[in-house]
């Protein structure tokens, strides 16, 4: 089963559920999340900085490609609420701008 670590969440470990999305799977695990919009590709409230394992997200997601077109979404970025793990493991980190205040980000 694919796995996301996040790093600066004292490395938190994740499985991923295939067809789930990295959002989902936060959520089931009970970790808080931003996601300002509900979770529809709305905004980027959700992203998360990829460090490794890009090659094992599926495709980008159409919301993904038009916040890429505007300068929204980096290339080292995906969207929590609309990306899947097609396997293996992705270590990435809670952008600054999007951390909420009640939790604790290790460095």
């Amino acid at each position: 089963m694919p796995k996301l670590r996040v790093q600066n969440l004292a490395n938190l470990e994740v499985k991923v559920a295939e067809g789930q999305t990295l959002l989902k799977a936060l959520q089931a695990q009970g970790t808080d999340w931003m996601h300002a919009c509900g979770g529809k590709g709305r905004c980027t409230s959700c992203r998360i900085i990829v460090q490794q394992g890009m090659q094992n997200f599926a495709p980008l997601t159409a919301a993904e490609l038009r916040y890429r077109e505007r300068g929204r979404l980096k290339d080292n970025e995906r969207l929590t609420c609309q990306c899947t793990l097609t396997g293996g493991e992705v270590t990435g980190i809670v952008p600054e701008q999007t951390k909420l205040p009640h939790i604790s980000y290790s460095s």
